[in-house]
């Protein structure tokens, strides 16, 4: 197998929650753009069928299913779903998540609960149900955050120790699974790109930290965040698991 064969997913199968907007639309674009056939869960449904048009555009096939990861039958139901239209599940990208930015003597208990149901149990539902029916070789890639390593100003509690569990949950899944069960467990942390979450950013926030703390000095394309999971994804990342990929332009250097 030549080093660019390593970066394929030629008859494989990925699931992609969180798949309606920014990043997630951006993973399923480009694991269809290395061969992979997606199926896209997320809450809002209704925007799904978009990017199920860039997946088969790309030449692949797609289906979409209306998914709460926080409920773990929708968790089932949608690797269900895919074990049915596709026969195989080889990918598993857990990117559905929320924030809030709520100062911590404020959060309410059902406030901060709603993020850490979403960001770290969600992931959770979804890869247990995955690892049902994952083969040898196949991925799990966990969206985190760098806000799981460092701090970068606004109050985030909840929203830092979700993203700081699931770095928990990736190590402690890898363990349990990769030799066992041969399913790679990682977890790539974004920095600062422009997603409907960092929208509601203020820009003055998010052009200072930039500036005092990003070495690139910008912030992230979608594309490059895409193609760590793609990485993460493939053969390309045989001997890789357990780890906290951080695709941040040098943020956690600072």
């Amino acid at each position: 197998m030549s080093v660019l064969d390593r970066f394929r997913l030629d008859g494989k199968v990925a699931i992609v929650t969180g798949a309606s907007s920014g990043l997630g639309v951006a993973f399923a674009q480009a694991l269809a753009e290395v061969g992979a056939d997606v199926a896209l869960g997320a809450r809002r449904a209704d925007r799904l069928g978009e990017t199920a048009g860039i997946v088969e555009a790309q030449g692949r096939r797609a289906i979409a299913v209306a998914t709460d990861v926080t409920k773990p039958e929708d968790c089932q139901r949608l690797v269900d779903e895919t074990m049915a239209a596709f026969g195989r599940v080889d990918v598993l990208v857990n990117n559905a998540g929320i924030g809030t930015a709520i100062p911590g003597t404020r959060e309410t208990p059902d406030e901060f609960r709603a993020v850490v149901d979403v960001n770290l149990m969600g992931s959770y539902w979804m890869s247990q149900s995955c690892a049902r029916v994952m083969g040898r070789g196949s991925s799990i890639i966990n969206i985190g955050s760098v806000l799981g390593l460092t701090t970068a100003g606004l109050p985030q509690a909840a929203y830092s120790a979700s993203k700081a569990g699931i770095i928990g949950l990736t190590r402690d899944l890898a363990q349990q699974w990769t030799g066992r069960k041969g399913i790679r467990v990682n977890t790539v942390a974004p920095g600062f790109f422009a997603t409907e979450m960092t929208a509601a950013y203020p820009q003055e926030y998010i052009d200072s930290v930039t500036e005092a703390r990003v070495l690139v000095g910008r912030t992230g394309e979608l594309e490059e965040c895409a193609a760590a999971v793609v990485f993460l994804a493939t053969d390309a990342a045989a001997y890789v698991t357990g780890i906290v990929l951080p695709v941040d332009g040098g943020l956690l250097t600072t």
